[in-house]
């Protein structure tokens, strides 16, 4: 069903914005439309949970995210999608998607964003 493949990342001041892509190119549409997308991201050790979108289309955020980052899906485009406002140098990290299909789970290489205060 072909990789998970994100973009967009790179290095912005700190109250600017990005937005990140996600995109499973070779999924057959009826298969993205079933998956659950997420955002993790990782500064250290620990991957963590930034937002997810169900099918449908139920959100979740994590609370040091929340009000500011917003996950969309654009099913006809195959694209996920994470919009991130008034970053802060905590937002640091490099972004991975994850698709989810039933128990099977899927990563992407991850992208860098870099907030520079």
């Amino acid at each position: 069903q072909g990789p998970v493949v994100e973009s967009g990342g790179g290095l912005v001041q700190a109250g600017g914005s990005l937005r990140l892509s996600c995109t499973a190119s070779r999924i057959i549409l009826s298969f993205f439309n079933m998956n659950k997308w997420s955002w993790y991201r990782q500064a250290g050790d620990q991957r963590e949970l930034v937002a997810s979108i169900d099918t449908d289309g139920r959100t979740n955020y994590a609370v040091s995210v929340k009000g500011r980052f917003s996950i969309s899906r654009d099913n006809s485009r195959k694209k996920v999608y994470l919009q991130m406002n008034s970053l802060k140098s905590e937002d640091t990290a490099v972004y991975y998607c994850q698709r989810q299909a039933g128990s099977s789970i899927y990563w992407g290489e991850g992208t860098q964003v870099t907030v520079s205060s």
